[in-house]
């Protein structure tokens, strides 16, 4: 069945069971931003799990579940930021609002109509976040420290190619070729005693600190 486009009134409705659980429930009135982080990151977890089976079943009931529990942990947030008078869901939702509306200018800004290719809009995306951050110098600014290491390679190389200091081209490879060349790496590790992880993090850490792979470093004057 195909359900209707959403209204809103869901979420306008979930807000408020949510305030009278903070009120009338001791669990979720004690919680606070530190406490709830080790959840969002169970929900992100199980969120990606969700996205996987529904991948492989074409079910993806569950996943409808696990975000709602991912959306959960956003309100828990701003809930606990409204009770201490800073902002709230409304402040967020108005946020990331105004930031899609900056960095999508082919529809609501001057570039309305035009015929982009994906890769475009995500070029532009990435030009007006780099106007807007330009504290953002070195390659790894912005990039959470604990992401996991391959996930945190993939962003560096994709940052390092984008500001075209990425030179290495590797032969193509399935989907499949490349599970497999990194579970043979994995298991190589095992058998050598490395951990697989730190050795891909000092890895990336050696090609950021490498003087020719910081963005502006042989830019001409």
């Amino acid at each position: 069945m195909v359900s209707q486009p959403a209204s809103g009134e869901p979420l306008v409705e979930f807000v408020g069971v949510m305030r009278r659980l903070r009120a009338e429930c001791p669990w979720k009135a004690a919680q606070t931003h530190a406490s709830l982080a080790r959840y969002l990151l169970e929900e992100t977890h199980e969120t990606l799990e969700a996205i996987d089976a529904g991948a492989a079943s074409g079910d993806w009931d569950h996943l409808r579940e696990e975000l709602g529990d991912l959306l959960l942990q956003v309100y828990f947030h701003a809930a606990i930021a409204e009770e201490r008078g800073e902002w709230s869901i409304d402040d967020v939702a108005a946020d990331i609002v105004a930031k899609l509306r900056r960095r999508n200018p082919h529809v609501f800004g001057e570039a309305t109509g035009e015929v982009l290719t994906p890769e475009q809009v995500n070029a532009e995306w990435e030009a007006r976040k780099a106007v807007e951050k330009p504290q953002r110098t070195a390659v790894t600014d912005g990039l959470p420290p604990g992401l996991p290491a391959l996930l945190y390679a993939d962003k560096v190389l994709d940052r390092l190619s984008r500001a075209g200091r990425q030179e290495e081209q590797p032969p193509p490879m399935t989907s499949e070729e490349l599970g497999e060349r990194l579970l043979e790496l994995v298991a190589a590790g095992r058998a050598a005693g490395v951990d697989p992880e730190q050795a891909l993090r000092v890895a990336v850490r050696r090609r950021t600190d490498a003087p020719a792979d910081r963005p502006g470093a042989d830019d001409p004057a």
